[in-house]
């Protein structure tokens, strides 16, 4: 089906024509783990890919999205730790809100969430047959990829050896552990602590590597080869890096993933914005002050690729943009001739086919309305264009609601 669709590829790095195998869209999107409430990096993602799946369907495709809920893992062990409380009260609850404030950010729900936790017979399926095959090693109740079995590992990143063992220590990889063979080896199973998840397998009581949680939901759930797998961009590397070579290593299909798609980090005061340095801005917090509408328009003013840098004046902008529109469709039409709209339609659709270009679509949408308001004026009909700008609105996940009216409609709480 010629679509007209262009999506970047990371791993050829190139934007490229967007040709799904069927009228179902596989996608991917690796979801949150449930130690803290949503904030804006989150909503700059999940708004990115939610625009994505929009977009999709209005040019005739189905989409079938898993996201998963990564309840098991370090950070979430940690901070139940700190709180005094057990991981999966912890993972419970912050689940829940995260489900919470992606209905009131007007994010549509994915078809399946599944939980790591109710994963582990697929996990353990998949890496003892990666032993079998030599692409893994048991030693001392861990079980290891051996990354010097894929020579294409570090084709998604593009990153050279010691950069990659870099990253690795920074997020968890323990390149000095001296069980390996390798330095970059990644684990597939480990020993459990005393309080952290646990389950049996051949190696003994333990719990999964966070690699191996995905490509077991991804291929149980979506099958070989995925359409389009997403994330943040720092999921590149080792994740999605790992994903590949025990994916591909595993169902012996290539490739694994057919299109990747990053977002870009977002920023606070120079810092990325994260959950361990506690610079965050929540997003229930900024629905509550000004609404739906100006948190997607806010986190849409930038590419989805590139980096957003928290700005309460942009932020303010956005919001007073959110309101212009909403007013806008409040307008009377009078008996006059209809105001003509197709090459509104025709613009925005082509910035959207255009690798998901939000702000030029954004800017459409503007003109749109600066138009309506001319010709509400002058006496024109502009009601089809009011639906027209509720219709392509709606691409973007716009309600044109109010602020309160949001709050009610989708039920946002306070934290």
């Amino acid at each position: 089906m010629a679509n007209g669709l262009r999506l970047h590829d990371t791993l050829s790095g190139t934007v490229r024509d967007f040709t799904p195998v069927g009228m179902d869209v596989k996608l991917y999107v690796c979801g949150v783990t449930p130690y803290d409430t949503a904030h804006l990096g989150h909503a700059f993602t999940y708004v990115a890919f939610d625009t994505l799946i929009r977009h999709l369907g209005s040019l005739g495709y189905r989409v079938r999205y898993v996201q998963n809920i990564t309840d098991v893992d370090d950070p979430l062990f940690e901070k139940a730790r700190q709180l005094g409380i057990s991981y999966r009260v912890l993972a419970v609850r912050e689940t829940a809100r995260y489900m919470e404030d992606m209905r009131t950010l007007n994010v549509l729900p994915a078809d399946l969430y599944p939980q790591a936790s109710d994963e582990i017979p697929e996990m353990l399926c998949i890496a003892e047959g990666l032993i079998d095959d030599g692409h893994a090693y048991p030693v001392d109740g861990r079980v290891y990829f051996r990354v010097a079995s894929d020579p294409e590992y570090g084709e998604l990143s593009k990153l050279d050896r010691p950069t990659m063992l870099a990253l690795a220590r920074e997020r968890g990889g323990d390149p000095e552990d001296p069980r390996k063979e390798d330095p970059l080896d990644f684990l597939l199973w480990r020993p459990s602590g005393a309080d952290e998840f646990h389950a049996e397998s051949p190696w003994g009581e333990g719990l999964p590597g966070w690699h191996l949680e995905c490509s077991a939901m991804a291929l149980k759930y979506l099958g070989s080869p995925i359409d389009i797998h997403g994330g943040g961009s720092d999921l590149i590397f080792p994740h999605h890096e790992s994903e590949i070579a025990q994916s591909e290593a595993s169902n012996h299909v290539r490739p694994f993933v057919r299109t990747w798609m990053h977002t870009g980090m977002v920023y606070m005061d120079g810092e990325k914005m994260s959950k361990s340095l506690g610079n965050m801005v929540f997003v229930r917090d900024l629905i509550r002050s000004s609404g739906t509408d100006a948190v997607r328009i806010y986190v849409s003013s930038g590419h989805y690729r590139s980096e957003l840098h928290w700005s309460e004046e942009a932020f303010q902008a956005a919001a007073g943009r959110a309101s212009m529109l909403r007013e806008i469709l409040t307008l009377k039409s009078s008996g006059g001739a209809p105001l003509t709209t197709a090459d509104f339609r025709v613009r925005f659709g082509e910035r959207m086919n255009d690798d998901l270009d939000t702000p030029g679509a954004l800017s459409v949408l503007t003109d749109l309305a600066g138009a309506i308001q001319d010709a509400s004026r002058n006496g024109y009909d502009v009601g089809p264009a009011q639906d027209l700008l509720r219709e392509l609105g709606g691409v973007l996940g716009l309600t044109f609601e109010p602020a309160r009216t949001a709050l009610t409609l989708h039920g946002n709480r306070t934290r």
